[in-house]
């Protein structure tokens, strides 16, 4: 589904985004990426929707080489891939509806069906009864759920969340993460990004650490060494009661 293999990206200042990152994600996996501010968690998610290149490394997603994806073939990538931005970027000119429909209409979506689509992922968010309101108008908890439901429209097989509890109170962010459980449940690859340890703790994801540019730690690997171990004490075990015998 996503491979990152060696990636860097070093930017103009000389400073490295990333270097030498690389992970796998499989299809419908939740995976929390974490790390302080500059650790390169938006970074990875700038580089999965071709947002910018990598200066070394490769990209996969699904089976597109990212780094090599022709520029025309860049609006496919992104109507695969959701993006639940940390600023949001809702038009505060707009209603709720109008927002969720731009994504459509810019896909050349019918007027008609673009209307039900966007009343239908409003319903599944929980916000049907606010389409006509303007994002002024709503909470910030709400105002995180349009943007999840603009993310869903296209029906991604990936969605990524940047720090989508950053600015919530703890309810909410519970609220929220629970939606994308939801999401999740339903077949949707999620990559959260995020510096809530209660949640993180809290929920038996994987978790992607991410430190300076440098992946520090995949609670993936872990398990998978521990299972080795088991396996192997276990094989142990049982050559020892072999021999006893």
């Amino acid at each position: 589904m996503i491979k990152l293999d060696k990636v860097s990206k070093k930017f103009g200042t000389g400073v490295f985004g990333l270097s030498d990152v690389s992970f796998d994600v499989e299809k419908g996996e939740f995976v929390f990426l974490v790390g302080p501010t500059g650790s390169g968690k938006t970074t990875i998610f700038r580089l999965l929707i071709r947002e910018t290149l990598p200066t070394e490394g490769t990209i996969t997603v699904n089976d597109w080489d990212v780094v090599r994806l022709p520029k025309q073939k860049i609006p496919h990538l992104r109507k695969k891939v959701g993006v639940v931005f940390q600023d949001l970027k809702l038009l505060s000119d707009r209603t709720i509806l109008e927002n969720i429909i731009l994504p459509l209409d810019v896909a050349g979506v019918g007027q008609t069906e673009a209307k039900s689509k966007a009343e239908s992922v409003l319903t599944q968010v929980g916000l049907i009864s606010h389409k006509d309101k303007f994002p002024i108008q709503l909470s910030g908890g709400e105002l995180q759920r349009v943007a999840i439901a603009r993310a869903l429209i296209l029906s991604p097989e990936i969605l990524l969340a940047d720090e989508p509890t950053g600015n919530l109170d703890p309810a909410t962010s519970w609220e929220i993460v629970k939606l994308l459980s939801d999401i999740n449940d339903k077949g949707t690859t999620i990559i959260m990004a995020t510096h809530n340890a209660d949640i993180v703790k809290s929920l038996s994801k994987r978790i992607i650490e991410l430190e300076k540019g440098l992946l520090v730690h995949d609670s993936k690997h872990v398990k998978e060494e521990h299972k080795e171990k088991k396996n192997h004490n276990g094989k142990k075990e049982d050559e020892k009661e072999v021999k006893e015998e």
